[in-house]
């Protein structure tokens, strides 16, 4: 029988995701997720056997996490369908004000592994877990904007599923171009310009 792991196994996938989300897989060294987390090298490699197996479980553990919160604003009856879009922009650049007072970018570990084409061909269960969200994501955007379009607050002629798009590429957007040191100002301004056509 194995010994009792010492650590509590979501704080330490929490604590990954943090470097994955803004560095990427192949910036991030193991000496850093280990600092991150709290725990030994040895400590988290029993745990997870490899530097790959724990960006797979901390991948799956992000997009858990996020679904939960967006799901929480996108399905939420008491919100008109453009205010619930307008909600979750404001969290991504509420994030990323929080992660600049900081010193850094809040980051987004599905956009950081979108933009690592060569990781996602290396290991094809990467490919599944992105295309496996998006495909959700997308689904639980596009209700929004039916949302929208049944109360009035998002036009009319926008397929859903494009609008859901749109929605997915702005936030993309902004997680990039936070990167680049952007203030919140500027993030919250590009969002809503990107949104402008999609709500009245």
């Amino acid at each position: 029988m194995g010994r009792p792991r010492m650590f509590d196994e979501a704080a330490v996938l929490d604590a990954v995701a943090g470097e994955f989300r803004v560095l990427g897989y192949a910036d991030t060294s193991t000496e850093r997720l280990c600092d991150a987390a709290g725990v030994r090298r040895s400590s988290l490699y029993n745990a997870f056997t490899s530097k790959d197996e724990l960006f797979l479980r901390a991948l799956e553990h992000y997009i858990d996490v996020v679904r939960v919160r967006q799901t929480a604003i996108l399905a939420d009856d008491a919100l008109c369908g453009a205010d619930r879009l307008r909600a979750l922009i404001d969290v991504v650049v509420g994030e990323e004000q929080d992660a600049a007072q900081r010193g850094r970018a809040a980051g987004c570990m599905v956009v950081q592994s979108f933009m690592s084409p060569a990781l996602r061909r290396r290991d094809d269960r990467v490919a599944r877990i992105l295309d496996r969200d998006l495909r959700a994501r997308t689904a639980l955007l596009a209700e929004a904007v039916r949302a929208g379009q049944l109360d009035g607050t998002v036009a009319s002629d926008v397929e859903p599923d494009d609008g859901a798009i749109l929605v997915n590429t702005v936030i993309s957007g902004v997680r990039v171009t936070a990167q680049s040191g952007a203030p919140p100002e500027t993030l919250r301004r590009i969002a809503l310009a990107g949104l402008h056509a999609l709500l009245h």
